[in-house]
């Protein structure tokens, strides 16, 4: 897994309209908090999406913005962010380009590992962690970089 001080790599994936994505064109509308998570649908995957959901306000009014990525296809990440009301863009990879490039890999090539980057716009990560199995850890996680870019006086709006 990459770590804090790293440059996060460069990737182009689709969104979940079959949009080309790329870390540059999402990093120009400011720092981004990067989830990479196993499946689509699965349990623990739709409640990590669903507290992250229920704090999306909160991500935005500190100028952050969110993306997730695992490897289902456009159409998947459609129906799961429709069928939970998920305001945030889902990326398509899977070829697992990017779950590479950010060595977050299952073990021997299988899945894909739970993990979060907070990015700065100049692509240095600023944070990172991995959880596999305590999911509730991701979401502290997004909300401790909420709390520090609040204490700065980085409001939106």
């Amino acid at each position: 897994m990459l770590n804090t001080g790293d440059q996060a790599p460069e990737f182009v994936l689709n969104n979940q309209e079959g949009i080309e994505t790329s870390l540059s064109d999402l990093l120009q509308n400011g720092p981004l908090i990067l989830y990479f998570y196993p499946a689509d649908f699965t349990p623990g995957c739709t409640k990590e999406a669903c507290s992250i959901r229920d704090i999306h306000t909160d991500i935005q009014s500190v100028g952050l913005q969110i993306v997730g990525i695992s490897p289902q296809d456009e159409e998947s990440h459609s129906r799961f962010r429709e069928e939970h009301n998920l305001p945030f863009a889902l990326l398509s990879d899977p070829e697992k380009v990017a779950i590479k490039m950010f060595d977050v890999d299952g073990p021997f090539s299988v899945g894909v590992r739970r993990a979060t980057f907070l990015i700065s716009r100049d692509r240095s990560i600023k944070d990172a962690m991995m959880a596999d199995v305590r999911i509730g850890r991701h979401k502290e996680f997004i909300e401790k970089a909420v709390i520090l870019r609040e204490t700065a006086g980085f409001q939106s709006g």
